[in-house]
């Protein structure tokens, strides 16, 4: 699922949630919101995070 794999990837990286939003230019609540399934990023920020965690967006998904 979606916010688990967030969550996964983000800590296999080493990776906060502060230190993930700022390489995201958003605030860290936005990724605690997806990481709790509160809210899903857009198609674009989809694409964004795949590239910040060096992955394909399917595997997001």
């Amino acid at each position: 699922m979606l916010k688990e794999n967030i969550r996964a990837i983000r800590r296999s990286k080493g990776l906060s949630q502060e230190e993930l939003a700022v390489k995201l230019n958003v605030v860290r609540q936005t990724i605690s919101k997806w990481e709790q399934g509160l809210s899903v990023p857009d198609a674009d920020m989809l694409i964004s995070i795949s590239e910040v965690f060096e992955t394909s967006v399917s595997t997001l998904r």
